[in-house]
């Protein structure tokens, strides 16, 4: 039953975002404050995708990763929204954001070990593309700081719901983690494709 679980938490999303294009930046945030930023995390799946295997890789890599690997990702993302809010070009975000997902799910798929840093800095260069998609509706909002610490929030418990899930399943169903690690890569190839 725990098993089930976990894969429903890991694999359901990154199904769906096999069949959508990139959705962390295609809904606007005209008006939105605090809780519209929490919620739209969840709503872009490809985001939702990231982050979940963001945690799940972290899990697999243990240790001090467990936490700074996540972090890098939130700290960087939040400099890429900076960017984005300031009005600093970044080239192919759509691209990083789909890159994002095809390397971090063969980092899963593979149960890839890197040197700590290493995570930390890999995740964090795909942070800035998903902070600067996310950062480019802050002038939209209604109070920019409330929807930023709302989806800064919800990547954080993004990041909590893969680490959890990736250490409920780690040893007893490693395999469980590597094919949610492929079904990720796939929806990122995908989006590289369209």
């Amino acid at each position: 039953m725990r098993i089930a679980r976990g894969l429903a938490i890991i694999a359901l999303p990154a199904v769906w975002l096999v069949a959508q294009n990139a959705q962390a930046h295609t809904f606007g945030a005209y008006g939105a404050g605090f809780a519209a930023g929490v919620a739209h995390p969840f709503i872009g799946l490809d985001h939702l995708a990231a982050m979940l295997a963001v945690g799940l890789w972290a899990a697999q890599l243990g240790g001090v990763a467990l936490w700074r690997v996540p972090a890098a990702f939130v700290v960087m993302m939040a400099a890429g929204a900076g960017l984005a809010f300031i009005g600093v070009a970044f080239p192919s975000v759509e691209t990083g954001i789909a890159s994002s997902l095809l390397v971090l799910g063969l980092l899963v798929g593979f149960a890839a070990h890197l040197p700590t840093a290493a995570g930390m800095l890999l995740t964090g260069v795909f942070a800035l593309f998903h902070g600067y998609a996310h950062g480019a509706e802050l002038p939209q909002a209604a109070t920019p700081l409330g929807y930023a610490l709302g989806f800064l929030l919800a990547s954080v418990t993004l990041h909590g719901l893969g680490l959890f899930a990736g250490r409920m399943l780690h040893g007893r169903a490693a395999w469980l983690l590597r094919a949610a690690g492929a079904v990720i890569a796939a929806g990122g190839l995908a989006l590289l494709a369209s």
